[in-house]
């Protein structure tokens, strides 16, 4: 059998494991919020239509915070058209996804409903049809006590008190082509830096992410960082990445080898931060928001499910409904892996998307709701990953790949917390178990609390509403013998380890 030998560096504090980095990303998309969120007349359902075996399952998974309304949609959004009476709303067309905006869900729907998941507000404003104007009149109605025209008009719409939306984006995806209002970086950067500055003449203690590369594959990556920072960067707290993955041509193991490139991203981007503070002549760093990343089949998405006939713009259809397997959550696993482990610069980030739309909860229309496998990864971790993150040092076997070339068939991150403290690893084996032995000497490891590991024989496996436990995370076995912890991790296997610790 394969060994791997892995030791948590003494002093190797990376930084503080924030909880936004435990986000998520709600969008009007799909069946996310009409028959994911809410649906009035379904059994489960409260006095306001949402669905409570919804909410049970979004406060398992732990989801901090929560961008919102999108996402593509927002750059077509008008926010007027969902408050005030539900009767008086308008009927809109949503270019982005080629469908019909009921309005039914609003602002003030959706922060109630955050209030039962325990969750943040994350506002994302419209900066493709719209401009600075609109961006001030939205944070009048949300943050101004009253007094005023917008404050007032959000009292009598039900909220006496305003809304607690502290983190707000200034846009979304303004680098892509296919966005409403797309820009390039220098009309973009202008824009959000006088957006910015406009905001903070209405509240100087919002916290401001300005929109980075969608991916990092995009031509304009590096200079559109470089360009839209020369711009802003005294008048922003983030800038955001955003990034997909999915499995190509059935080559699973670079597939499973996919947080190279998040890693790569990630300290790209954090250097590109570091020439604009020096260029800038700051004492402050601008943070990463990642805050759209998760597994996703767009090829599916265009090829087989995009709607563009002129005829019909549907209400809440199936889009995006990804069946995630267990080499998705393990991929899935290793990315929030790579955001732990870079907790110095990203400090926030947004799992896209929550419900229904490639999202870890699925639902079925007056039935129910289930776990997919990407589930399982996210709770774990958001429940675990506490403190501060820690450096570890992985001996290993490589693996061979044709995307990224050879890469550690096994990756993992340590936290620290008051007491306890705890692992994660990844075997990106396909064929081949691996030993895994961890010096815990600097945490002062007494007992293992906890110990779980997703993987199964078939690798495609997955959950559906048939077969809603077909995956579950299962009991790792561990030992702890002195200061070393010893486990095996089968081939595809992404794993948790909790330790109580002096």
């Amino acid at each position: 059998m394969a060994k791997a030998n892995l030791t948590i560096r003494p002093g190797g504090r990376i930084g503080p494991v924030e909880r936004r980095l435990f986000g998520g990303f709600v969008e009007h998309l799909g069946r996310h919020i009409y028959s994911g969120i809410y649906e009035p007349g379904h059994p489960t359902a409260d006095a306001d239509g949402f669905r409570g075996d919804v909410i049970d399952l979004v406060r398992e998974l732990g989801v901090s915070a929560i961008r919102y309304p999108g996402g593509n949609f927002v750059s077509g959004y008008r926010w007027e058209d969902g408050v005030g009476p539900r009767k008086e709303r308008p009927r809109r067309l949503d270019l982005a996804w080629h469908s019909t905006e009921t309005n039914e869900v609003g602002l003030h729907e959706f922060s109630a409903w955050l209030e039962r998941v325990d969750s943040e507000l994350m506002l994302a404003i419209n900066l493709g049809t719209r401009g600075v104007q609109e961006a001030l009149d939205l944070l009048e109605y949300c943050r101004i006590r009253g007094g005023t025209d917008l404050s007032e008009a959000r009292r009598a719409n039900g909220r006496d008190e305003p809304f607690q939306a502290r983190m707000w984006c200034l846009g979304n995806e303004m680098d892509g082509p296919w966005q409403l209002g797309h820009r390039n970086a220098d009309s973009y950067g202008e824009l959000a830096a006088r957006t910015a500055r406009a905001m903070r003449q209405v509240d100087p203690d919002l916290e401001l992410v300005v929109c980075g590369s969608s991916a990092r594959s995009m031509p304009t990556f590096g200079h559109w960082e470089r360009t839209v920072l020369r711009h802003a960067y005294d008048e922003v707290d983030y800038i955001s990445c955003h990034a997909y993955y999915e499995e190509h041509d059935g080559d699973a193991a670079s597939f499973l080898a996919s947080a190279v490139d998040m890693d790569a991203f990630i300290e790209e981007v954090a250097a590109i931060v570091d020439e604009a503070r020096e260029a800038a002549g700051s004492d402050r760093t601008v943070g990463i928001s990642f805050d759209e990343w998760n597994v996703w089949y767009m090829r599916r998405f265009m090829e087989q499910e995009k709607i563009t006939d002129i005829e019909h713009w549907p209400e809440a259809p199936r889009l995006l409904e990804d069946r995630y397997s267990v080499l998705d959550a393990v991929v899935f696993g290793s990315l929030l892996i790579s955001l732990v482990r870079h907790a110095d610069r990203v400090t926030s980030a947004s799992l896209a998307q929550l419900v229904n739309v490639i999202a870890p909860i699925m639902t079925e229309p007056g039935g129910p709701a289930w776990r997919q496998t990407t589930f399982y990864p996210f709770a774990l971790t958001s429940r675990l990953a506490r403190g501060e993150a820690l450096a570890v040092t992985v001996e290993c076997p490589s693996v061979s790949t044709e995307r990224h070339g050879d890469v550690p068939a096994v990756t993992a991150v340590a936290t620290r917390d008051e007491g306890v403290a705890a692992v994660f690893a990844v075997n990106r084996s396909l064929g081949e178990s691996i030993e895994v032995s961890v010096d815990v000497a600097s945490l002062g490891a007494t007992r293992v609390g906890e110990a779980h590991v997703l993987s199964d024989p078939d690798v495609y496996a997955a959950n559906s509403l048939d077969e809603p436990d077909r995956v579950v995370p299962r009991a790792l076995e561990t030992r702890l013998d002195g200061s070393v912890l010893t486990f095996t991790l089968p081939p595809v296997a992404w794993a948790a380890v909790s330790l109580e610790v002096e």
